[in-house]
């Protein structure tokens, strides 16, 4: 499909209300946008499989829906550092910051960089998608050990005083899912959360009790990915 198909394939699907339920239901206000739901743009992308050039073409018509289908559609290993600065200056809302932070940014080799560099930003969705990219780094590493996950606990706590919705809740979600990497991260983790409650703003009492409900939960569900302290229980 070509990128003028594809554009005329959008607007076909155009829904103007559904750009103001969206905006009201779950505080997403874009530019340019056609009102096209998630699911259907990962109808179209499975559809038109990986394709950098007409990814980058989409991203590029300022279309809302289309910068969206983008983060679906190019492939993680072929992100420069380049092109990841560039979009995540135009971001402006929670989704589309999360889906090209989980989709595509935290797959790339740059993930764990930009991860450091963008949690410690000044702009709000500059630095939740620094904290949304390590969320879903958590779950797309399957091979690192623990040490690496133990050094994003000290910007966790860091910006835990970060008043803003958009950036408590990354940091919520980033905390919690390296408490589900295994069992020993969760313990750690919880040592955070209970470090975090300390701290006297609302942002970090919500971020800490908040992450403790889940993490404490008998049947919380856990990971058992790589960890020094099972590796050694293997070998002997």
């Amino acid at each position: 499909m070509t990128y003028s198909d594809t554009i005329a394939r959008l607007y076909d699907l155009r829904n103007a209300e559904n750009v103001i339920f969206k905006e009201r239901k779950f505080g997403i206000v874009s530019n340019n946008a056609l009102g096209i739901y998630h699911k259907e743009l990962k109808m179209i992308a499975t559809e038109l499989g990986h394709d950098n050039e007409l990814a980058l073409q989409l991203f590029d018509s300022g279309i809302y829906e289309g910068r969206l289908l983008c983060s679906m559609m190019l492939k993680p290993k072929d992100v420069t550092e380049a092109l990841m600065e560039k979009w995540v200056k135009t971001f402006d809302n929670w989704e589309i910051c999360d889906s090209f932070s989980m989709g595509l940014f935290s797959k790339s080799n740059f993930a764990f960089a930009k991860i450091v560099e963008w949690t410690g930003r000044e702009p709000e969705f500059e630095k939740r998608a620094g904290f949304a990219c390590l969320a879903s780094f958590c779950m797309a590493d399957k091979t690192s050990e623990n040490e690496l996950f133990e050094k994003f606990f000290p910007i966790i706590i860091r910006e835990a005083t970060d008043e803003r919705l958009y950036v408590k809740k990354a940091v919520n979600w980033a905390l919690r899912n390296i408490g589900k990497r295994n069992i020993d991260l969760n313990r750690k983790a919880i040592e955070v959360a209970k470090q975090i409650l300390e701290i006297d703003l609302k942002s970090a009492k919500w971020i800490a009790k908040n992450a403790l409900v889940e993490l404490q939960k008998e049947n919380s569900r856990m990971s058992d990915y790589p960890r020094a302290e099972y590796r050694t229980s293997i070998m002997h």
